[in-house]
């Protein structure tokens, strides 16, 4: 059976040491994507920049991957695309899953991360009353 999501959460990204960070469930998105800043490969190494002012859970540390592709992907508003993608894994209600995120610069969005439908898919049902399901459960855990 698939688990309920919220419309908004909060996720680990335990392989980036990113804890808690906003997520938007974006059913009109097809791929998943992260907010980063200087976006550069060097050496076949991609490294990049978690930062945002507005998002203290990301620290300005420089992550350097050595696994990675580049996937064209075409924006709300139509336009394609190409952006590096990378694997990694992401912790909802105590599960962890692999997930590709491209890497984007997000900055004027509200949210640090989009969860699409390539990610969703199977595993989900998307309930637009709910938010924070996965954190709450975490929380209630903690404790």
């Amino acid at each position: 059976m698939k688990r309920s999501i919220g419309r908004t959460d909060k996720a680990d990204f335990p392989l980036l040491n990113l804890f808690d960070l906003a997520i938007k469930i974006d059913t009109g998105a097809f791929t998943s994507s992260i907010h980063c800043t200087e976006i550069v490969v060097e050496d076949n190494y991609l490294k990049c920049k978690f930062l945002d002012e507005e998002h203290p859970d990301y620290h300005n540390k420089e992550i350097t991957f050595d696994k990675y592709d580049v996937k064209v992907v075409k924006s709300s508003n139509g336009q394609s695309q190409a952006r590096y993608r990378i694997l990694t894994e992401i912790l909802l209600f105590g599960k962890v899953y692999p997930i590709f995120l491209t890497l984007s610069d997000r900055a004027e969005m509200k949210y640090p991360v989009l969860l699409g439908r390539k990610f969703l898919t199977k595993r989900f049902v998307v309930d637009i009353n709910k938010t924070n399901l996965s954190y709450k459960l975490k929380l209630k855990n903690e404790h």
